[in-house]
């Protein structure tokens, strides 16, 4: 049975055929990774506006009128001063 040899530019040229492929697949992989991380971060930012439109639309229940932007500062300055004071949302 007769060997056949492969000179060795066609031996080059097989091992550049599968760098060529590796570096293909590795292409394929990180942009496989970058759409997957942006599909987390919509869901993670989907998940967050949800979760503030319920806050804000609690606290709106509670005060009976919606909160204008004007009156952040004071809502904000009195969760601070009841959380210092209480801390009801610090104890676990």
């Amino acid at each position: 049975m007769a060997k056949s040899t492969k000179t060795y530019e066609e031996r080059i040229r097989a091992l550049e055929k599968k760098e060529q492929e590796s570096i293909e697949a590795t292409k394929k992989l990180i942009a496989q990774r970058k759409e997957l991380e942006k599909r987390k971060k919509a869901e993670e930012s989907k998940k967050r506006t949800h979760r503030l439109c319920q806050i804000g639309g609690a606290v709106e229940s509670v005060l009976g009128c919606p909160i204008e932007e004007e009156d952040l500062p004071k809502l904000i300055g009195f969760l601070k001063r009841q959380e210092t004071n209480g801390k009801f949302f610090s104890k676990a």
